[in-house]
């Protein structure tokens, strides 16, 4: 956000990890990360890290571990699940670790996505269902099972 401008991270920089991510999706991405080669100034993420399951967080341990003598210049930020601090990922990058809370107010976080998110040329899009033409919305419910 401390650039409005630069566009919102792309589909090969982040990673959104579940327990059916596999060992090759995250060695794709721990790849991408790593390996040098011309990659400009991307920032990788890894969300959810430690939701993925035991033997796949060893795999990609031992593969960030030998891939990262390849390059000292890596941005990689793996967000986690402060309640699940003990799982495999977040208690081996436990070093590293840096506890965040959003510093800005959520009406300001508001305003950058829809910068973002606004579709500027609106035509027979979905983005027409969306408040705004924005290409992403949020459908939520106070009650369970209404359809949405």
């Amino acid at each position: 956000m401390n650039s409005p401008n630069e566009p919102l991270p792309t589909y090969d920089e982040v990673l959104l990890c579940t327990p059916q991510t596999t060992a090759e999706q995250v060695g794709l991405f721990l790849r991408r990360c790593l390996i040098p080669c011309n990659r400009g100034e991307k920032i990788y993420t890894m969300l959810y890290a430690d939701e993925l399951s035991y033997d796949v967080s060893r795999k990609a341990e031992e593969l960030f571990q030998h891939l990262r003598h390849y390059s000292s210049s890596y941005r990689l930020v793996i967000l986690c699940n402060c309640e699940r601090e003990h799982s495999y990922i977040p208690s081996v990058f436990s070093q590293y670790k840096v506890h965040m809370v959003p510093q800005r107010p959520l009406a300001e976080i508001q305003q950058y996505l829809q910068h973002h998110y606004r579709v500027t040329q609106p035509s027979s899009s979905a983005a027409s269902v969306f408040k705004g033409n924005m290409c992403v919305g949020i459908v939520s419910s106070k009650r369970a099972g209404v359809g949405k």
